[in-house]
């Protein structure tokens, strides 16, 4: 693993970015490079992941079961979208955008974290019993009470849900006119 301690944020300026970089075999998936910076005076973050070798765009989908499918690996790049058709949720790519190496409880973590802020932020009690709903919905996920389906669509193919009853597809890309 590779520190760079001690450079500019482009947030606040301070030189107090650490920039780490490290390399990871991920089973089924190849040589996987992790990128992150954290600056310690304006806690800003940023993370991804990259595949040593060019992928083509893919979208990925998983249909979660049971209680047993929460450990399946999962790898999300910066630019990939997430999907919970059934929770009409997502997390988006943009500037805020991380990626990571986690499992599919991790990824519902993740989504319940949200959520958990949303309520808590929440104005009239229709938000606040919707925010409680959706909680209650991701712990029966987990449980394996609800089946769902999770779906990854990434432009640059550095994501991944690693499994043999993954549904892989070539995903179409719009291409921009310069």
């Amino acid at each position: 693993m590779e520190t760079l301690d001690n450079q500019p944020c482009p947030f606040c300026n301070k030189k107090k970015l650490s920039l780490i970089e490290d390399v990871t075999e991920v089973p089924y998936f190849g040589k996987t490079y992790l990128f992150s910076m954290r600056c310690e005076e304006c806690d800003f973050k940023k993370a991804d992941v990259e595949a040593e070798k060019p992928k083509d765009p893919l979208k990925t989908t998983y249909e979660v079961k049971s209680d047993k499918d929460m450990s399946i690996r999962v790898v999300k790049s910066s630019y990939a979208t997430v999907k919970i058709p059934q929770l009409r949720m997502e997390m988006s790519p943009g500037p805020a955008s991380i990626g990571f190496i986690t499992n599919i409880e991790g990824v519902l973590n993740k989504f319940k974290e949200v959520i958990e802020s949303e309520k808590e932020i929440a104005d009239d009690d229709a938000d606040k019993t919707k925010c409680k709903n959706l909680l209650k919905k991701i712990w029966k996920i987990k449980r394996g009470d609800i089946p769902i389906k999770i779906v990854i669509e990434d432009p640059t193919g550095n994501s991944a849900i690693i499994s043999d009853k993954a549904i892989v597809e070539k995903l179409k890309v719009k291409k921009s006119v310069d």
